[in-house]
């Protein structure tokens, strides 16, 4: 109730009310179903040959018993689409913010990685382009979160991500690319905003006989908000296909990207509102170069059973501390994976209809290692060894349905980690009681079981239970900021997931409430900030027993829709996070840091049937700690935005005004961890932008 009392006086009794009114509207919508009319899950499917992409993922990830959503990138492309945060918008249970407004976004999913440093560094979630893992032993690389010639994104909480092989508390999140067949023909699009922000993009696509391609150059830059931010970029995007008769075909995938960008400092609650652009200590960072390379083939049997064979090689060469570190650091990280997939329909089991699955993927760090050198002399100060760090899962899967209107989901996944850090070579002296190396192989278990239920011919329930691992990634263990190694462990999590979608008259929407046991949580403190003179230095830990637990609540309404086609929607989401320990030694049932604690977004646009659109947005968050102790904290804030384009009928042009923050206000995007800051304000804080326009042009030719 303290709790609670305190997020009242941040002012968020709005957002309380906004958020109950949005569960009985969707409870009251339930009540009054129609017998007899069509599902209407979470949005209207579009059968046959017109349905797009997005809309066929969406009707896929339907059949599964638990959260998950489906964002069309073409509707985000409306507007400013920069990185992460923009295309997560407005997904319950989804923090995605950007620090230093560039790539590096601090992404968490039901406070999967919640307290992770690294101007944004994603832990906790699987991310994939096209199903082929881009997440590997040492982590996700940021810079390739940049959404370039995206045609939608899969988000899918927690194990309902089981189809990808991931076991992460967060999930998977899965960008699926446009292709030749999706996306034909040229395209160039052109942006310009505040802050120096420019984007340029040149795509072209198209079917030659049985083969399609696609191609697309893209090139960005922002001077930055905060003073002496710099950042510029620039990457090619494209993908081959080819179908070789009715049971086989296979695509070719490339993607690649250059970076040079400098972050700013983390300010202190009075530099916030006082001097929010201060960047005394910036910190710079470049990627010379990072690839992903890999293709994805199908055969399908006469029995139409289906087998996909994946293979990726990832390449994430980084320089860190590029230009104003003292000590920079020379990381290179390959990896190597395989995906196989083998899946059947149409089966009976105990005369029930039964689908299967099996699935194996193994992502192997075959070249990983980090040397730091002194930036003066030249000499190399440590060099720590990652290779041979591997993830394994091998799982088999099966959806039975039971009755008339429920489906029993089933899982079980057997999972081999591997992990290896060894200091080759070091001029620091070890004084702690951690060894210069660890190597350890774990195996696992992780069952699952959930169960859709159609409630009404509108309504599903659903729900299931679920067991989590996440393993550290190789760094987590050490690298060069010390002369030893720590033994951090797989945190590992069981989770109680039910809910409710569908939707009836004006309304459709979900709600859903999940809680999660954890143990050895990997959690991470700043111990060190960095200064003109070094570097900031982060130690990760396995943490006592923990609970995540929360409610997500999403509500569409079609307010009003004229004779000629012309509509006004309104969209919302809301999100309550209790991440809090359970009786540990030090810090009792304190709340974790780093998430604020209510979100509620929500979106109000009209949209004529000629093409113009106009929008207004609004995104407020509560405060949250920023220190295991409890002592310090995050201001909440209340932003604004407004939209506005036009769409030409022919759909050969678009253009558009995306203007954010419109209040000016100045706030935190996100924030640094303490151990215990004492009550004492002191630089946690990433600041977000001030009042910002962004304009943009499309063509199509």
């Amino acid at each position: 109730m303290g709790q609670m009392s305190e997020q009242r006086a941040l002012g968020f009794d709005g957002l309380t009310m906004a958020c109950g009114l949005g569960v009985l509207l969707v409870l009251q919508a339930s009540t009054v179903a129609a017998a007899g009319q069509a599902p209407t899950l979470a949005t209207v499917v579009v059968s046959g040959a017109t349905a797009t992409e997005a809309q066929k993922a969406e009707r896929e990830l339907a059949k599964v018993a638990g959260q998950t959503a489906v964002v069309d990138n073409r509707e985000i492309e409306r507007g400013r689409a920069a990185n992460a945060e923009d295309v997560l918008a407005l997904q319950p249970g989804v923090f995605a913010q950007a620090t230093s407004g560039t790539g590096a976004n601090k992404i968490s999913i039901r406070g999967s990685g919640l307290n992770t440093f690294y101007q944004g560094y994603v832990l906790g979630i699987k991310f994939l382009f096209d199903g082929l893992p881009l997440t590997g032993p040492g982590g996700t690389q940021e810079d390739m979160l940049d959404m370039a010639s995206v045609d939608h994104t899969e988000v899918l909480y927690g194990a309902n991500a089981f189809k990808y092989s991931a076991l992460s508390l967060g999930g998977a999140i899965n960008f699926v690319s446009k292709t030749g067949r999706t996306d034909p023909g040229n395209y160039a699009r052109f942006e310009v905003g505040s802050f120096g922000y420019r984007k340029q993009q040149l795509s072209t696509g198209g079917v030659v006989g049985d083969s399609d391609y696609y191609l697309s150059v893209q090139h960005n830059e922002r001077d930055g908000y905060q003073d002496n931010t710099p950042n510029s970029g620039r990457g090619i995007v494209a993908n081959f296909g080819h179908v070789f008769n009715a049971k086989l075909e296979t695509r070719f995938y490339v993607r690649y990207r250059e970076e040079q960008l400098t972050n700013g400092n983390t300010l202190t609650k009075y530099q916030l509102k006082h001097d929010p652009k201060s960047n005394q200590v910036p910190t710079g960072r470049r990627k010379d170069g990072s690839t992903l390379l890999g293709s994805k083939t199908t055969y399908t049997f006469d029995d139409n059973a289906r087998l996909e064979v994946g293979l990726g090689y990832n390449d994430y060469p980084l320089l860190n501390g590029w230009r104003y570190s003292t000590t920079p650091q020379d990381w290179r990280s390959k990896d190597i994976n395989l995906t196989l997939r083998y899946l059947r329909t149409g089966d009976t089991f105990l005369g029930l209809p039964s689908d299967s699955s099996i699935s194996f993927s193994n992502t192997r760090a075959y070249l990983a290692d980090v040397k730091s050198h002194s930036q003066s002399t030249g000499a190399k100060l440590q060099e720590t060894n990652f290779t041979g760090s591997r993830d394994t899962v091998f799982a088999l899967g099966n959806e039975l349905q039971i009755g008339e209107r429920t489906w029993l989901s089933s899982g079980l996944s057997f999972i081999d980690i591997r992990r290896k850090a060894q200091i080759e070579a070091t001029t620091g002296i070890n004084t702690s009681e951690f060894a210069n190396g660890v190597e350890y192989s774990e195996h696992d278990i992780a069952p699952r079981l959930g169960l859709r239920y159609q409630l009404t011919p509108e309504f599903e329930l659903f729900g299931n239970v679920s067991r989590s691992i996440d393993p550290p990634v190789t760094w987590q263990l050490g690298s060069t900021g010390t002369p030893y190694i720590r033994d951090v462990r797989p945190q590992k999590g069981n989770t109680l997931e039910f809910g409710i979608r569908g939707g009836h008259g004006i309304f459709d929407g979900s709600l859903t409430l999940y809680r999660s046991w954890i143990q050895k949580e990997l959690l991470s403190v700043v111990v060190r900030q960095a200064t003109a003179t070094s570097d900031q230095l982060v130690a990760t830990s396995n943490g006592s027993a923990t609970i995540h637990q929360g409610l997500e609540a999403g509500l569409n309404a079609l307010l009003w829709e004229g004779p000629g086609g012309d509509r006004v929607t309104l969209r919302q989401a809301y999100t309550f996070n209790d991440f809090h320990y359970r009786n540990d030694s030090v810090f009792g049932d304190n709340q974790l840091p780093s998430l604020p604690r209510q979100v509620y977004q929500a979106e109000l646009q009209y949209r004529q049937a000629s093409g113009f659109y106009a929008q207004l947005n609004a995104r407020a968050a509560s405060s949250y700690y920023v220190d295991f102790a409890n002592t310090l904290s995050a201001p909440s804030y209340t932003l604004w935005g407004a939209k506005f384009g036009y769409e030409a009928p022919s759909k050969q042009w678009e253009v558009f005004v995306d203007a954010r923050n419109l209040t000016n206000q100045r706030y935190a995007t996100a924030a640094n961890t303490a151990y215990d800051a004492k009550g004492r304000d002191s630089a946690n804080f990433y600041p977000g932008d001030a009042f910002n326009v962004t304009t943009g042009v499309a063509f199509r030719f």
